[in-house]
């Protein structure tokens, strides 16, 4: 068992359990001297910055929420925290109500600092979800609550490239490490920036379309990949995919289109 430190969308426990951890206890914890920032760019470039903590001066705290993990939980949260990567583990004294714990936590790595950057409304409202139901401290809250916000670019519907392409399901994909699904559209990988060497290893051979779905604002932890199948998406869903099929596209060459049966 260990006990983690989440003070990002990671303190929002539907967040939390979606990328695979269900932590035995959530208590509310401090971070003494150290300070939040959203200076972690993010691979995609309509999903600005994410939450980062770095040493601050006295008086700074950063609030977050201290979840106990079975040691299982260690795999998926490196994953999806691009441990190595974007961000490195690294080991915290924070203050509870039960005293002082030893905890470990994500912190921004270099290469993918950027004091520019600032948060999507997506990525605050789970914040600030999971900062509420915590019970953090209502001034904190209100000051997240004033925190400038990415300006998000609207995009319109996704078109595929016309002409006949090749098709995968499930089997073929898996074949294909550095091919990745989305929406029923295949990507190329392989020539992707740097920055996304770690996605080739986390998206490659897998449909990630109920991956993202279930990283939005609004989800309750219920999608199913029968919604997937079925296309039963919202309107704000049917967006969110879309504006994740045009970066998929400035990121990756486009290959095939993908079937869910």
């Amino acid at each position: 068992m260990f006990w983690y430190f989440g003070y990002g969308s990671n303190m929002d426990l539907v967040s939390l359990r979606a990328k695979g951890v269900s932590p035995q206890r959530s208590i509310r914890a401090c971070l003494p001297g150290w300070r939040l920032r959203f200076n972690v760019r993010h691979f995609f470039r309509h999903e600005g910055g994410v939450g980062n903590i770095e040493p601050g001066v006295a008086g700074d705290r950063v609030l977050g929420v201290l979840h106990l993990c079975e040691d299982t939980a260690l795999a998926p949260l490196d994953d999806t925290e691009a441990y190595g990567h974007g961000y490195d583990r690294i080991e915290i004294a924070v203050q509870t109500d039960e005293g002082e714990l030893r905890a470990l936590t994500y912190v921004g790595m270099p290469s993918f600092i950027d004091d520019r950057c600032l948060p999507t409304r997506r990525y605050m409202n789970i914040l600030l979800q999971g900062a509420s139901r915590a019970g953090l401290d209502s001034d904190y809250v209100g000051a997240l609550r004033q925190q400038a916000l990415h300006v998000r670019q609207a995009v319109p519907a996704f078109l595929a490239p016309d002409g006949e392409q090749p098709h995968f399901d499930a089997a073929a994909l898996a074949l294909q490490p550095l091919y990745t699904a989305l929406d029923g559209q295949v990507f190329d990988m392989s020539a992707a920036r740097a920055q996304h060497e770690f996605l080739k290893g986390f998206f490659g051979g897998r449909d990630m379309t109920l991956f993202h779905l279930k990283r939005m604002d609004g989800s309750d932890g219920s999608e199913t990949q029968d919604d997937v199948r079925l296309r039963r998406y919202s309107a704000a869903q049917r967006q969110y995919l879309d504006e994740y099929l045009h970066e998929y596209t400035h990121e990756y060459r486009h290959v095939g289109r993908y079937s869910y049966d």
